[in-house]
């Protein structure tokens, strides 16, 4: 599905002033989750040295669903065009130890659906016995019978769920694939097996009749779930090109769900707080820069992203050519990442914008937008204006 900024960091639940592994609702509000302050610490060290904290293994591009607005899903027939192929269990574990050594802690496995792969349990025990802290992003479907058993014996940190819709006939839409129900039986499962799942959900025009039961059942599992009504334009795709995602909102109607997902997640308070000028968040830790700027989150200077046929690239949605691991080694394909990330200057046209901390404007979303990462990404520019001007109709105060 589409992109939501993620590593594989620990995180709690906000409960009060602190962070904990307890689940609070105030106002019937969804539980809020935050970086740990030893994790901030950790990525902020690491862009001063620059050391790559956290990567992100893409282990394939293939996907049992057939998602309208993925950026990366192919078969194996398109996959393999071009003499790519996927990297094999043994070349992966190589690269994970290199990166070990230069300083990963954080690895997220992600696809495609990374548990089509019959060596997934295998992978995650050994990339686990290496020491790094391992998330997987999953579309929850593959979640039973062996495959689950293996998780419940040897589990990542967290599971990353992605639920498209409230029902089978929004999953066949959507996704290609009436497989609803049997993601929900598998999230209860992986939630009585004690094992950590965050809910993400992508909002489209085809599931969006279904938010009100997707949070629904969210809160009914008790799940942390994080929505994006934004959807990158598959510039990582051949036939790519920015600005172009026929499956996405326009804008205005962009803002319009994005602010009903911020009803189900947030409480009248903090809506209101919205609505005033404070930026609600969701625990991503993943930030935006403007002004003309370096790049200024994580991509490229403490984090990185590796494509399942072994390019190096600064995250998952730009469209870089990469730097071949296999062939230049860790070290020099990282070092070719923060050269990459240190030219990159953002829009100036978006110095001194009001709105600026309200905004999703970073390098990736730019480029897929715009085709450059200097010019202004209209699309999110209008996204976002929207986003805040009916929110202050909704919820702001003659105050």
């Amino acid at each position: 599905g589409n992109h939501i900024c993620e590593s594989a960091v620990s995180v709690g639940y906000l409960h009060g002033n602190h962070t904990t592994g307890d689940i609070s609702f105030q106002n019937n509000a969804l539980p809020q989750m935050v970086e740990p302050l030893w994790s901030t610490y950790i990525h902020q060290k690491g862009a001063r040295l620059g050391l790559p904290v956290t990567g992100t293994f893409e282990l394939t591009p293939r996907c049992n669903f057939n998602c309208n607005m993925c950026y990366v899903h192919q078969t194996e027939a398109q996959a393999a065009q071009g003499g790519r192929r996927e990297l094999t269990t043994a070349e992966w574990l190589a690269i994970a130890e290199e990166a070990r050594k230069a300083g990963m802690v954080f690895l997220l496995l992600t696809g495609g659906e990374p548990l089509l792969r019959p060596d997934f349990p295998e992978l995650l025990h050994a990339l686990k016995n290496m020491g790094f802290l391992v998330s997987v992003n999953s579309n929850g479907s593959l979640l039973r019978g062996e495959l689950l058993e293996a998780v419940k014996q040897d589990p990542p940190l967290r599971f990353n769920i992605t639920l498209y819709g409230g029902s089978n006939a929004t999953y066949e839409r959507l996704c290609g694939r009436a497989m609803f129900q049997e993601v929900v039986d598998n999230l209860r499962a992986l939630k009585d097996a004690g094992i950590p799942v965050r809910l993400n959900v992508s909002v489209t025009p085809d599931n969006k009749d279904d938010v009100p039961e997707i949070f629904r059942l969210a809160r009914e599992l008790g799940l942390h779930t994080k929505a994006s009504t934004y959807m990158y334009p598959p510039v990582r795709l051949d036939d790519g090109r920015p600005g172009d995602a026929p499956h996405r909102f326009a804008p205005e109607d962009a803002a319009r769900y994005m602010l009903l997902c911020r009803e189900q997640q947030f409480t009248l308070e903090e809506l209101r707080a919205s609505a005033a000028g404070v930026p609600l968040s969701d625990g991503d830790e993943c930030t935006g820069n403007a002004e003309g700027e370096p790049v200024l989150c994580r991509a490229g200077r403490s984090s990185f992203w590796l494509t399942w046929d072994g390019r190096m690239i600064p995250c998952g949605m730009m469209a870089s050519p990469g730097t071949p691991v296999l062939e230049q080694g860790f070290s020099a394909a990282w070092r070719s990442v923060r050269t990459e990330v240190e030219a990159i200057r953002l829009p100036a046209a978006c110095a001194g914008c009001a709105l600026r901390r309200h905004c999703n404007l970073c390098a990736a979303s730019c480029f897929a937008e715009t085709g450059d990462y200097d010019r202004k990404p209209d699309y999110i520019c209008s996204l976002t204006h929207t986003l805040c001007r009916i929110t202050r109709e909704k919820y702001g105060t003659e105050d």
